[in-house]
């Protein structure tokens, strides 16, 4: 993932580390860890800072360097969300399995994903679009 990308949205509304923090409602230490990518920024917060810089997904986690604006704001949806994992993976001939091995992850990971139990982690998400070459929003929307 480009961590970059999170700074360049960041600085776009002319806002400091702590600022954005804030907006997040998270700790500042905590974003800056996500911006130097010691942590990855988990999705529910990523999806917050792309509401919040009108970004796409995709710019924000390096799919692309494309600077791309957001349609609409995005919603978390976790059952759509397993439904298009579930999807992605049939129409790819994989079983859970397999699928899971590809992205480095367990079978019950991915079950616990097709069937709506558990938000996908955002390097999940990176690992799935950037190996199956999907846009965030096939997963998303």
């Amino acid at each position: 993932m480009n961590f970059e990308h999170l700074i360049f949205m960041r600085d776009n509304l002319d806002l400091n580390q702590r600022e954005m923090a804030e907006k997040l409602n998270v700790s500042k230490s905590t974003y800056a860890r996500w911006e130097t990518g010691e942590k990855i920024i988990p999705l529910k917060h990523l999806i917050n800072l792309c509401n919040i810089t009108n970004n796409t997904l995709d710019y924000a986690i390096g799919l692309t360097d494309k600077k791309e604006y957001l349609k609409e704001k995005i919603k978390i949806n976790i059952s759509l969300i397993g439904n298009n994992i579930k999807n992605l993976r049939l129409k790819s001939n994989l079983s859970q399995e397999e699928f899971a091995k590809s992205i480095n992850t367990t079978q019950s990971v991915i079950s616990a994903y097709g069937n709506g139990h558990t938000l996908i982690q955002t390097s999940f998400l990176y690992d799935i679009c950037n190996r199956y070459k999907i846009s965030s929003d096939k997963i998303l929307y």
